[in-house]
């Protein structure tokens, strides 16, 4: 990640301007949320602790035994760039499926095609969701599994993915690339340092009752 950039009196927000780290290969295509995170650990009060049940269903038989996943592999454990295929994170828009990501260590996604909550969810805790083609990620997948040390370069601002001697281009959606680069993706940040300009703006509304207008209340 790039420097922070401020936006406001108390936010201090990071702009993501680029991410780099080793990879992790997690292939398939419509790969569903409650497969990234299955329900039965979404009864928790904070997302805390969730890293170590991503994937839990597709890691672990019914006996608590691994199988064989990408995320159960040592050469992996370090990985923070994820490499995935098509319609990842689709299903429910549980918000738990990017946390438990995040938690395990990801900060950014390259893959074919993103569910497009999923996308949302990821872009509000800062994660980049990036696309390129079907023949362009699985070379970046086979280059991953063979080089588990190789460091992976990813340039939302110029929009290109970077690892060994190889450069090549990928998509980032627009208002995604705006919010991260410009360090405005945490709007809930965002609004917290700006309550006064908020309640200003709530007084001057005539559906506003003036009590929570005064109070600059940014929670409801």
């Amino acid at each position: 990640m790039s420097g922070p950039a401020a936006t406001g009196e108390t936010a201090d927000i990071p702009s993501v301007e680029s991410v780099e780290g080793t990879g992790v290969p997690v292939r398939g295509n419509d790969v569903d949320t409650d497969q990234i995170i299955p329900a039965r650990f979404m009864k928790v009060v904070t997302f805390d602790g969730l890293g170590e049940f991503a994937f839990f269903d597709r890691r672990f038989t019914d006996d608590n035994e691994p199988k064989d996943h990408p995320f159960n592999e040592a050469r992996f454990q370090d990985a923070t760039v994820m490499v995935v295929n098509a319609n990842f994170g689709c299903g429910s828009s549980r918000e738990h499926a990017p946390q438990a990501l995040v938690r395990w260590g990801i900060d950014a996604i390259v893959g074919e095609s993103f569910a497009e909550i999923f996308a949302g969810n990821c872009l509000a805790l800062g994660v980049p969701t990036v696309t390129a083609d079907a023949d362009t990620i699985a070379a970046l997948q086979d280059w991953v599994d063979a080089n588990p040390d190789g460091e992976i370069a990813v340039d939302v601002a110029g929009e290109t993915v970077t690892y060994g001697d190889t450069a090549v281009e990928v998509s980032v959606e627009e208002a995604q690339r705006q919010a991260l680069v410009e360090g405005i993706w945490d709007t809930t940040a965002l609004m917290r340092s700006n309550r006064d300009a908020i309640a200003e703006t709530a007084r001057s509304l005539p559906y506003v009752d003036d009590r929570d207008a005064g109070s600059g209340r940014v929670d409801d």
